[in-house]
């Protein structure tokens, strides 16, 4: 399925983008506007930016799994 029939059911989730350059980014999924896919992510403490990224920049784009119930490493 082409990544951009996906965008109506990731948006408000977790997601992670790979770039059509090799580079990737993940956050959560806002929406569109003018051909750019808008995506809030983590810069530092307790900081948030809104990134838009240009549809033509992006090779592909998914949803985060779902956690399992496992025990912790530590």
């Amino acid at each position: 399925m082409p990544w951009q029939q996906k965008i109506s059911y990731l948006i408000g989730q977790p997601v992670g983008i790979s770039m059509a350059n090799g580079q990737g980014t993940s956050g959560i999924l806002c929406g569109t506007s003018n051909g750019k896919l808008l995506v809030i992510e983590y810069l530092y403490q307790a900081q948030f930016a809104l990134k838009q990224y240009d549809f033509y920049m992006i090779q592909d784009i998914n949803g985060f799994p779902a956690c399992q119930n496992q025990q912790p490493l530590y």
